[in-house]
């Protein structure tokens, strides 16, 4: 991989992943919930599935996605309703004044689920492997350079997203404040659910 390349891959990526979305409103709630250390596990559960979709991407298996639109339209599909469903369920949840029960696997089961089954994961990933990988060049070799890039960019990004929703936690001093978070960022996936399936679906 050229240095331009890298350049432009490196561009794309922050783009990519600093754009809000639903794995940064995840983070966001998590963080406003629980605090800073307990949502890096959403953190961690975003890189697991980077990392599972880069050696997708190795493996070719990425390519088969792209030249299978039922397939490609179905993980959208599925994506968009689950997307739909935490928005509706922190809707009802957002009234309740008990905090949530903390729990290490069902944050980082959510975590992994909205970062893989997000149709703007998916198109981000699939955009940014067909326009920058060199389909004259051996993919492994260009993912020595891609994998530890992309992955830097997207710890650092969500890791400053999970603070700034403990720095939200720390203003939600209210009930009532708390609350219209919760309603709020809730809102937020669900018309991002909606958006994403009038533009892909």
């Amino acid at each position: 991989m050229t240095l331009e390349d890298w350049i432009i891959f490196t561009g794309f990526w922050t783009l990519f992943v600093t754009m809000p979305g639903p794995n940064a409103f995840n983070c966001i709630v998590s963080a406003s919930e629980f605090g800073f250390k307990k949502s890096l596990i959403c953190v961690g559960a975003i890189l697991s599935q980077a990392v599972l979709f880069l050696t997708l991407t190795i493996l070719g298996l990425s390519s088969i996605i792209i030249n299978t639109p039922e397939i490609l339209m179905i993980l959208k599909i599925i994506g968009v309703i689950f997307l739909i469903y935490v928005g509706i369920r922190g809707l009802i949840d957002a009234g309740k004044y008990t905090r949530p029960k903390f729990s290490f696997r069902s944050l980082f089961v959510k975590s992994f689920l909205i970062a893989t089954i997000n149709p703007k994961s998916l198109a981000g990933y699939l955009a940014a492997f067909t326009i920058v990988i060199n389909p004259d060049a051996a993919i492994k070799t260009q993912m020595w350079v891609i994998v530890p890039t992309a992955l830097t960019i997207t710890c650092l990004n969500y890791t400053s997203v999970c603070a700034f929703g403990a720095f939200l936690k720390d203003k939600a001093v209210t009930v009532a404040f708390n609350t219209q978070l919760r309603r709020v960022l809730s809102v937020c996936f669900i018309l991002y659910g909606l958006i994403l399936a009038f533009l892909t679906i």
